[in-house]
């Protein structure tokens, strides 16, 4: 069953903090679900499917669900890590194109910053199976992608300055988003100055931790179709897991080599056709291969690509990230794939800040990764369009 022109995204909402001492993780919950409900139009009892994951408290949708009173007949859980929402989304896509629902909200809230649990924690990862054989030759989450970055330099030529061009753009962009955590623009030189973290990368091709979240809501062509703000149709999903292969896992791609072609087959169109990406970029390299592995440049040409402002607003070949995303924008629980979703509809609608709003944008693509590049990850990409 095809999903495409069956499911719409009807609201959105950012929460606005990125430090919120006094706000609980269900606070912070009930704070964007409230808020995407009304930028749709919608209210609670309008809600009949609720979505979260393991940044949810408690027992998870359970709690969250009576929290915020809903009465749903429709729930889901599923975890993995940042590409959860956008499978979220594609469950609730298919979900409404088989007539089970109408209304789905989808939650995302963390507080590394004050007192929840910190990057890659809410996924009880030290419970995992593989902790025990990972875990004792430290291998951390900027080891794992370091690694990744490591072998994609040795076979391929890439540099640490192509590396550092996604931050330049990323912060090119953040300048104009007065919530973003970090908003100076800095050089590629900059970049390369900042104190290493794990060989390759440096301080600035890292991601940030904030507290803070986000919400959707997706709903049917019917309810869609009843709303005043116009609602932005769901063209095509793809997901796909990469696995550790026991060891024989190569480490210059991603799963977005089998997410990203599932998701353009359903759309019917091809990565030239796409205006707009918000790309997961929990650390440079992130965003470089899974440029690639999405089909917008040559395997192992990531690093010319991204290079000469091709990924800066407006005007660039492809942009990216005008938020200014993971990497200077938000990351609550290093969650980053709900606002990827958030900012590509704020590009589809012409809400996105005034000098990064990408002209004409008829065409988006979002795409979240979870787990870490060196091992085992998932890998979720959805395509929007401004109309059918």
């Amino acid at each position: 069953m095809s999903i495409k022109g069956k499911a719409f995204i009807a609201g959105i909402y950012e929460h606005p903090g990125r430090h919120l001492p006094d706000r609980t993780l269900p606070q912070i919950h009930a704070d964007v679900g409230l808020g995407a409900l009304a930028d749709a139009g919608l209210s609670t009892p309008d809600v009949d499917a609720y979505y979260s994951a393991g940044d949810a408290p408690g027992f998870g949708v359970l709690s969250m669900i009576d929290y915020l009173g809903l009465e749903c007949r429709y729930l889901n859980d599923t975890e993995t890590g940042g590409s959860s929402y956008l499978l979220h989304a594609q469950h609730a896509a298919t979900a409404i194109a088989a007539g089970h629902i109408d209304v789905a909200l989808i939650t995302l809230a963390g507080k590394p910053l004050t007192g929840g649990a910190g990057p890659g924690g809410s996924g009880r990862v030290g419970a995992a199976p593989e902790a025990p054989f990972e875990g004792q030759w430290g291998m951390s989450v900027p080891g794992g992608y370091a690694l990744a970055a490591q072998r994609h330099m040795h076979e391929f030529g890439t540099t640490s300055e192509q590396l550092a061009e996604i931050k330049v753009a990323a912060s090119t962009h953040a300048q104009h988003n007065p919530r973003a955590l970090l908003q100076d623009v800095v050089t590629v030189e900059e970049v390369i100055e900042s104190p290493m973290i794990s060989d390759p990368l440096h301080r600035l091709d890292c991601c940030v931790i904030t507290d803070g979240g986000g919400a959707m809501v997706i709903v049917s062509e019917a309810v869609a179709n009843s709303l005043e703000r116009h609602s932005i149709p769901i063209l095509g999903t793809g997901t796909y897991v990469k696995s550790s292969q026991s060891g024989r896992i190569d480490l210059t791609h991603t799963g977005a080599v089998k997410s990203g072609p599932l998701a353009f087959t359903e759309a019917g169109i091809t990565p030239s056709d796409i205006d707009y990406v918000s790309i997961y970029d929990s650390f440079t390299i992130t965003v470089l291969i899974t440029l690639e592995d999405l089909g917008f440049c040559e395997r192992g040409d990531g690093g010319r690509f991204v290079s000469d402002g091709n990924l800066q607003a407006p005007h660039g070949a492809l942009p990216f990230n005008t938020d200014g995303g993971g990497l200077c924008n938000n990351h609550p629980a290093n969650r980053g794939g709900m606002t990827k979703v958030i900012e590509a509809v704020r590009q589809l609608r012409g809400e996105a800040n005034t000098p990064v709003q990408v002209g004409d944008c008829e065409l988006a693509l979002a795409h979240g990764t979870g787990g870490s590049l060196a091992t085992r990850s998932a890998s979720s990409t959805m395509i929007m369009g401004r109309s059918l």
